[in-house]
């Protein structure tokens, strides 16, 4: 049309393509004067809004990508931010339903109450540690995720994976995270289903050394160990059912490299008001220093 204008009307080109002469002449103006304001503002949220997902892996929807931009001091509104993706053609994962399979019941040989009753989170750290089995699938065979979380910060304190799943694989991964946490307060709550690497002597015997209290939800309840299986489905949907694994050793490699860097360094958790696990429990132990300084000059 603009180089047509000379010999046909604007308004007659219009009709027949079926466009505003309006549309045309906006287009005329940014030529000659560059994007609006407005158009310079949506540019710009774009392409942070994209870096910010590219940087999630791909993963983060609206709230968290919101998040990451208030972090980096980008305060903008969530729907803005869902506006954004939607024009970009980028989308959040969301969790899908998980079903859990590994709970093979043991026999009982002493009572292990329910000590948590769903009440995991109780404000302090090293008071509840949370932990279950699943079942991570390769080309030759299953690799068996053993791990370990403390219910306050929701960090993984400890993992293990071997090909089968036995009580030896639960006692390194409670090894583990009592050898991170070094001083424990007695008798912290290690709850877990009732399948028999849980119920077993040996892991009595574990947890009577530690000084860790035993804790178990019904048998067959999922809704007793949720906090485990709400992780199990965040590790599969945002990064290991998104990959194929031909062997077990880089499924291994791989999913120790995700738990420690990126779940319990990088990744934004919206039940600690978006920030990772690690920066969370570094936030709690300044706060705990302040409030006994206080304390102390008080006295």
């Amino acid at each position: 049309m603009f180089a047509m204008k000379t010999e046909y009307s604007v308004a007659r080109m219009a009709r027949l393509l079926a466009v505003s002469r309006s549309g045309f002449y906006a287009w005329c103006q940014r030529q000659t004067h560059g994007p609006s304001d407005q158009a310079v503002v949506r540019r710009d949220l774009d392409q942070a809004v994209h870096q910010v997902h590219e940087g999630s892996d791909w993963v983060y929807g609206a709230p968290r990508v919101t998040a990451e931009l208030a972090r980096q001091g980008v305060v903008v509104n969530e729907k803005t931010v869902a506006k954004s993706m939607r024009r970009q053609g980028l989308e959040g994962i969301s969790p899908r339903r998980f079903t859990p399979v590994t709970t093979l019941p043991g026999v009982e040989s002493y009572h292990i109450p329910d000590l948590v009753e769903r009440q995991w989170d109780t404000g302090q750290l090293n008071a509840v540690w949370i932990t279950d089995i699943t079942y991570l699938p390769t080309w030759e065979g299953f690799v068996y995720l053993c791990a370990i979380r403390d219910g306050c910060s929701r960090r993984v304190l400890g993992w293990a994976m071997e090909d089968r799943q036995t009580t030896d694989l639960v006692e390194r991964a409670v090894r583990m995270a009592h050898t991170l946490r070094e001083h424990l307060p007695d008798n912290v709550v290690l709850h877990a289903d009732r399948g028999s690497q849980f119920t077993s002597s040996q892991m009595h015997e574990v947890a009577v050394e530690l000084h860790l209290q035993q804790s178990m939800g019904r048998t067959g309840v999922c809704w007793d160990n949720a906090m485990s299986e709400s992780f199990w489905s965040t590790l599969k949907t945002e990064f290991y059912d998104r990959r194929t694994w031909p062997t077990r050793a880089e499924a291994r490699q791989a999913v120790a490299r995700w738990i420690e860097v990126i779940y319990n360094r990088q990744r934004l958790h919206s039940s600690l008001g978006m920030v990772p696990p690690v920066e969370f429990e570094t936030t709690m132990a300044h706060q705990a220093i302040n409030d006994k300084t206080t304390l102390t000059h008080a006295a």
